[in-house]
């Protein structure tokens, strides 16, 4: 009953409402009607309990005559140039700043693609939208989706996880074989491991590489690890400083590589006393290590694997995305199968170089001794070269290969069965 009253009151209010503004707006139009035209001839009298209908004045703008327009028709002072329409974004921008009108319309028309640079400038200009194509591990979709699905659901992802069971591995390797120590005493006769110049060409090498690999691993990795520590300012900023650092070494890398790859390839030839090596894991597991000449097998695995193989495809990949190599084309998706080539390749170079930075340093005493001065113990050849150091005893190779070193080294006594 109550819900009955209410729509009576609401209705008779609606009523009484109309029937007053009723003749209010009839005053309003006689008012507006005789204020317009005060000579014009009374109208014909309606019909009885007809309402009086006038014509009412044409409402004037409320902005002032401003009316909408598409930005796309707007011609302002540039438009002057007879090639406005076909401007690129480009070069739109340097005569009418913030105007990205040529980008949406070619995106509007649904064309494959876009670029903001000229012609001239870029190959792909008039190219936004890639082609569609299915790399390994993405979906099919455009080439620019399909990199980045690559890039973040696999490449990061594994590559991270190859890098942290290699570390993993290394230390519970270290923390329960400990590192690799001599069973007999030195006895004070130094063997010339090293020269000076090997040496040079391995430190010019090695920080090349570290400078490379732990730039690399801050831009692929460092906002899972760095950003939440550093912030977004100091983390783009260091992130910026270390790509431009990254792009000046790389050159430096790669020749210095071409010098490691020329100085010892003929110390890592296979040899038959390789296969020996590998069937017993170099002795790593049974207490005893198996002879081996200059480098061993694993040694000769990261030189042929690591410095030869992968260095060959993280060389040409990284010139190519510097731009550095002639005769080429650089498209985006050139770029792009170059970037992911670059990943997968620096990412298990990185896991086999830090097997040889473990043992080099921490998992064989003398190691880092040997390549810091270039001389080794009597003993340490015997027991870690054993091959190599009958060699030397038997004169096929001499103790001393530098021309600085033909002079006992202070301190050294000439090797066995060597010249004094």
């Amino acid at each position: 009953m109550r819900h009955v009253l209410t729509a009576l009151v609401f209705a008779a209010s609606l009523v009484s409402g109309a029937a007053w503004a009723q003749p209010a707006g009839a005053s309003a139009s006689g008012a507006v009607t005789e204020a317009a035209s005060p000579t014009t001839a009374p109208a014909a009298a309606a019909p009885a309990g007809a309402m009086s209908v006038t014509p009412s004045a044409p409402v004037a703008p409320a902005a002032g005559g401003i009316r909408s327009q598409n930005i796309f028709e707007v011609k302002p002072e540039a438009s002057a140039d007879p090639n406005y329409a076909n401007q690129s974004n480009g070069e739109r921008m340097k005569v009418q700043p913030g105007n990205n009108a040529p980008m949406w319309r070619q995106v509007g028309q649904g064309v494959t693609g876009y670029s903001s640079l000229p012609k001239s400038e870029a190959p792909e200009a008039g190219n936004l939208i890639q082609p569609f194509v299915k790399y390994p591990g993405s979906r099919y979709t455009n080439a620019g989706e399909a990199w980045r699905q690559v890039r973040n659901d696999w490449i990061i992802p594994y590559g991270a996880a190859l890098l942290f069971v290699t570390l993993l591995a290394l230390a519970i390797f270290y923390f329960t074989r400990g590192p690799i120590r001599l069973h007999g005493n030195e006895t004070g006769r130094k063997i010339e491991r090293f020269t000076p110049f090997e040496r040079a060409t391995h430190w010019s090498n090695a920080i090349a590489f570290v400078t490379l690999a732990v730039s690399g691993i801050v831009m692929a990795f460092g906002k899972f690890f760095l950003l939440p520590i550093l912030g977004a300012s100091l983390f783009g900023g260091l992130a910026y400083i270390l790509k431009t650092v990254h792009n000046f070494v790389g050159p430096l890398f790669v020749v210095t590589t071409v010098f490691m790859i020329i100085t010892f390839i003929r110390s890592n030839w296979p040899t038959m006393a390789d296969l020996k090596w590998l069937r017993h894991a170099g002795g790593l597991f049974g207490g005893k290590e198996v002879p081996s000449h200059r480098f061993n097998a694993g040694e000769k695995a990261v030189f042929w694997g690591g410095v030869l193989f992968l260095g060959t495809f993280v060389i040409g990949s990284g010139l190519f995305l510097d731009k550095l190599l002639p005769g080429f084309v650089y498209t985006r998706g050139e770029m792009q199968i170059a970037h992911m080539v670059h990943a997968v390749a620096t990412l298990c170079m990185t896991a086999m170089i830090l097997g040889h930075i473990y043992i080099g340093t921490l998992g064989m005493n003398g190691a880092y001794k040997a390549m810091r001065t270039g001389y080794v113990d009597e003993t340490w050849a015997k027991e870690h070269h054993e091959l190599w150091y009958d060699d030397i005893v038997a004169g096929k190779i001499p103790a001393q290969r530098s021309t600085e070193a033909r002079a006992t080294p202070a301190g050294a006594v000439p090797v066995e069965g060597t010249p004094s």
